[in-house]
C-alpha cells in the first residue's frame, strides 16, 4: 500500500509539473511574440492639430485678435479698483463663444460677453484689480475658455501698489 501511494504521489507531481510547464511556455510565448516596438507610436502634434479626421483643415472656427494682451497699471494707491478694457475682434469665421474668464486670485475679476461674438465683430473683456489690502509688486492673468483654437486665452496685468504713507 505504501508504494501505491508513493506512485499516486510521484504521477500528481510529475502532472503538475507538466502543467506549469505548459503554463511557462504559453506565458513565454505571448511575452515574445508582441511587437514591442515603439514606432507606431502617434505624434503629440498630431492630437492638437485642428485638421479633422479626413486630414482636411478645419477652416470655419473664430478666432481672437486682441488689441494688446497684457496691461500694465504702473503704480497706484492701495485700496483703489484698477479697471481696463482688453478690446478684441473675432477674425475668424464662425460665432466666437466665451464659456469662462477666470482670474489667477480673487483680487480681480474679468466681465466677459455672454452671447456670441460673430466674424468681423468687435469686444471687450473688462478686467479690475482691487488692491484693498494689497501692497508690493502684483501680476495677475485672466484665462478665457472658447471655442477657439486654441481653445485658452491668457490676459495678464500688472501693478504696483504703494501705501498712503508712501505717498508722502
Amino acid at each position: 500500500m505504501h508504494s501505491v501511494l508513493q506512485y499516486l504521489t510521484l504521477l500528481n507531481l510529475n502532472k503538475m509539473s507538466k502543467s506549469i510547464s505548459g503554463l511557462l511556455i504559453i506565458l513565454c510565448s505571448v511575452l515574445f511574440s508582441c511587437n514591442r516596438s515603439h514606432d507606431n507610436k502617434i505624434p503629440s502634434d498630431i492630437v492638437n492639430n485642428p485638421a479633422s479626421a479626413n486630414g482636411m483643415k478645419n477652416t470655419k472656427h473664430p478666432e481672437f485678435t486682441f488689441d494688446s494682451e497684457s496691461f500694465d497699471f504702473g503704480t497706484i494707491l492701495q485700496g483703489e479698483k484698477a479697471q481696463h478694457l482688453f478690446k478684441f475682434k473675432n477674425t475668424g469665421n464662425s460665432d466666437l463663444l466665451i464659456s469662462d474668464a477666470s482670474a489667477s486670485c480673487g483680487c480681480t475679476v474679468a466681465n466677459f460677453p455672454k452671447t456670441p461674438i460673430k466674424p468681423g465683430q468687435e469686444s471687450k473683456i473688462d478686467v479690475t484689480f482691487d488692491s484693498d489690502g494689497k501692497h508690493g509688486f502684483y501680476r495677475k492673468t485672466v484665462t478665457l475658455m472658447a471655442n477657439t483654437q486654441p481653445n485658452k486665452k491668457v490676459l495678464s496685468i500688472k501693478v504696483v501698489v504703494f501705501t498712503p504713507e508712501e505717498n508722502k
